[in-house]
C-alpha cells in the first residue's frame, strides 16, 4: 500500500500568488523583467573580472563565483515562475519539482557559504593586511569555493532525499510558486515530524554558522577601521564593506525569517513574498550593491567600454 501511496501522485500543482488573479501578467512582466536584470548584470560583473587583469584578486575571483551562482540560482525559479503566471500552467511533475528543490536547495545554501567566506576574506584583508597574500592563496581560494557547492550538495541531497521519500496521496497543491521544501513537506499525508526535525537540524546550523562566521568578521573590521588613524583610509575600507553588509542583511535577514524559526512553514502567503527576496531579489541586486559602491569596478567598466569605442 505504501508503494501505491508513492506512485498514485505523479504531478504536483504549484498555487502560490493565484488568489490575485488580475495580477498574474504583472507578476509574470515583473519576474521576466528581474530575471533579465540579473543574468545580465551578473555577466557583465563577470566579464568585467575576466578582462581586467587589476581585478584578478581574491575578492573579485569570489565575486565571479558569486555572479555565476546567482544566475544559476535565479534560473532554477525565475523563468519557470514567470511562464506560469503568464500561462497559467502551474503543474510541475514529481521528478521536475525534485529536482528544482534539489538544485534550489544546493545554489541556496552554497550562497550562505560564499557570503562567509566573502565576510572572511575582508576580514583577512582588513584585519590581517600584511598576511593576506599569504592566508588569501589561490589554493585556499578554489578549495573555499569547492567546499562551499560541497556543503551545498550535502545539504540539498539530506533535504531532497527526506522530502521525498514521504507519501503523497491526493493532495497535490503546493501552496507556493515554486517547490520549496516546507511547502512541499505541507502537502504529504506521512507524519512529517522527522522532516520538520530534519530540516531544523540541518538547515539551523548552517544558517546560523555561515551566519555567525559573518557578523564575527563584520565586528572585527568594523572594530579595525574605527580605529584607523586618517579619515581617508577608514572611508576607502568602509566603501568596501559596506556593499557586502547590505547584501548579507538581505539574504540572511530573510533566511533566518524563512527557515530558522519555528512554524516558519505555518504562514504560505508570507513565506511566498518573502521568498521572492532571497530567489528573485537578491541574485538581480549583488551585482549592483557590489559596482555601484565600488571604485575598482566602475573603473574596469568605464576602460572595457572606452576600449570598445562606447565612450571617448
Amino acid at each position: 500500500a505504501k508503494m501505491e501511496n508513492h506512485t498514485r501522485i505523479n504531478e504536483f500543482i504549484l498555487v502560490g500568488f493565484k488568489s490575485h488573479p488580475g495580477s498574474q501578467v504583472l507578476l509574470s512582466v515583473l519576474f521576466s523583467t528581474m530575471y533579465i536584470v540579473t543574468v545580465v548584470g551578473n555577466i557583465c560583473m563577470i566579464l568585467t573580472i575576466r578582462m581586467d587583469p587589476n581585478l584578478h584578486t581574491p575578492m573579485y575571483f569570489f565575486l565571479e563565483n558569486l555572479s555565476t551562482l546567482d544566475i544559476c540560482y535565479s534560473s532554477v525559479i525565475t523563468p519557470r515562475a514567470a511562464l506560469a503566471f503568464l500561462l497559467g500552467r502551474r503543474s510541475i511533475s514529481y521528478t521536475g519539482c525534485a529536482s528544482q528543490m534539489f538544485f534550489f536547495s544546493l545554489f541556496g545554501t552554497t550562497e550562505a557559504f560564499f557570503l562567509a567566506v566573502m565576510a572572511y576574506e575582508r576580514f583577512t584583508a582588513i584585519c590581517n593586511p600584511l598576511l593576506y597574500q599569504v592566508i588569501m592563496s589561490r589554493r585556499l581560494c578554489v578549495l573555499m569555493v569547492v567546499g562551499s557547492y560541497l556543503s551545498g550538495c550535502i545539504n540539498c541531497t539530506i533535504q531532497t532525499g527526506f522530502t521525498f521519500s514521504l507519501s503523497f496521496c491526493g493532495h497535490r497543491e503546493i501552496n507556493h510558486f515554486f517547490c520549496e521544501v516546507a511547502a512541499v513537506i505541507h502537502t504529504s499525508c506521512s507524519n512529517t515530524l522527522v522532516n520538520e526535525l530534519v530540516m531544523l537540524a540541518v538547515c539551523g546550523p548552517i544558517i546560523v554558522g555561515t551566519a555567525l562566521v559573518v557578523f564575527v568578521s563584520y565586528g572585527y573590521i568594523i572594530i579595525t577601521i574605527i580605529q584607523m588613524p586618517s579619515a581617508e583610509s577608514r572611508h576607502k575600507a568602509f566603501s568596501t564593506c559596506s556593499s557586502h553588509m547590505v547584501t548579507i542583511c538581505l539574504f540572511f535577514g530573510t533566511v533566518f525569517f524563512m527557515y530558522a524559526q519555528p512554524g516558519a512553514a505555518s504562514s504560505p502567503s508570507k513565506s511566498n513574498i518573502i521568498s521572492i527576496f532571497y530567489t528573485v531579489v537578491i541574485p538581480m541586486l549583488n551585482p549592483f550593491i557590489y559596482t555601484l559602491r565600488n571604485r575598482e569596478v566602475k573603473g574596469a567598466l568605464k576602460n572595457q567600454l572606452k576600449r570598445k569605442g562606447f565612450f571617448k
